[in-house]
């Protein structure tokens, strides 16, 4: 099944891409492996979730965080490859959570993006993958993700701009 259908079928409409908000660049293809920066829980260049978990915000609510800053990746990934069915595979992924004093469920926050590309890309969304507690993030999101992806042999990307 096609993953843009797949997307679909589980009622999810990809925001649209966000734009860099310093000096870099939202991905890089080096061979067939595709680098996406830090992506953050943000909608129309808004953040949407902000503070510590476990302090400011709930890790269900930093779980919710971290499946929008997947959302991001993955229209930063379509915007590379135009389409997300280029992806063989997920690689790796970072995930940093701004954490408050004591909290230490950083894997379950990063689930909320993992658990998403297993069910959008079955066994080829399965990754390795860190889960860090930091103690601070930029623009006091809670989450922010970083992840390498595979693509099929032979897709080259569109310039960045």
């Amino acid at each position: 099944m096609s993953i843009e259908h797949r997307l679909t079928e589980l009622g999810i409409t990809l925001p649209s891409p966000p734009n860099p908000v310093a000096t870099y660049v939202p991905f890089v293809q080096v061979g067939d492996l595709l680098f996406i920066s830090g992506m953050v829980p943000s909608r129309d260049g808004r953040v949407v979730f902000r503070g510590k978990v476990g302090r400011e915000i709930s890790k269900e609510q930093a779980y919710e965080a971290a499946k929008l800053s997947l959302l991001n990746a993955l229209v930063t990934i379509r915007r590379a490859a135009s389409s997300l069915d280029r992806v063989q595979r997920i690689v790796r992924m970072t995930g940093y959570v701004a954490s408050g004093e004591g909290f230490v469920e950083q894997p379950f926050v990063i689930n909320g993006a993992s658990d998403l590309l297993v069910a959008l890309f079955g066994e080829a969304g399965r990754h390795a993958r860190v889960a860090v507690g930091v103690a601070e993030l930029p623009m006091g999101v809670p989450v922010e993700l970083e992840l390498i992806v595979q693509l099929v042999s032979g897709v080259r990307l569109e310039t960045q701009r």
